[in-house]
């Protein structure tokens, strides 16, 4: 590195090699405890399939529903509630917190189209909201149709009717 002298003051000629810099960034980079994202991420998931489990027993104790017919309103007020939380910039807050735990069950995928969708907002509702909010969403979607579907063929396959 050379240096240069402008006005009295050195600055050094700052060119590194992507591996250089990379090295650089490393030393800069806060360490991370694997274990404690670890326990943070399974507090997380946890509790919000202990409020998913509430969630489920008050839909049958309450409105007079069986669990298996619990299961659906359940899953739509759990998305419901990552939906505001996410317009309130909380989930953001609990997921940079707390990693996978709130990324893997069905909030996390609620929240990343709904950020999605808020985050391109101002593009307007078509190709703005639209367009972008399955940019993410949509590779799992696929993903899970085409998993569905090549279940289905082993099922087929192997006479087990899905069963």
């Amino acid at each position: 590195m050379s240096t240069k002298s402008t006005g009295g003051q050195k600055y050094k000629k700052m060119t590194m090699s992507p591996k250089e810099y990379q090295s650089f960034a490393k030393t800069r980079e806060p360490s991370r405890s694997i274990f404690a994202n670890c326990i943070r991420a399974f507090i997380i998931g946890g509790l919000i399939c202990v409020l998913g489990q509430a969630i489920q027993e008050m839909f049958v104790h309450l409105m007079g529903m069986d669990r298996e017919a619990a299961s659906n309103p359940t899953v739509a007020v759990l998305i419901l509630l990552s939906v505001i939380l996410t317009c309130l910039g909380v989930y953001d807050k609990i997921a940079q917190w707390a990693g996978a735990g709130s990324a893997v069950p069905v909030t996390g995928f609620a929240n990343s189209m709904c950020s999605a969708a808020l985050e391109h907002r101002s593009e307007g509702l078509v190709l703005g909201v639209g367009g972008n909010m399955f940019k993410l969403a949509g590779s799992v979607i696929v993903f899970g149709v085409v998993a569905a579907f090549v279940v289905g063929i082993v099922h087929l396959i192997l006479g087990t009717g899905g069963q």
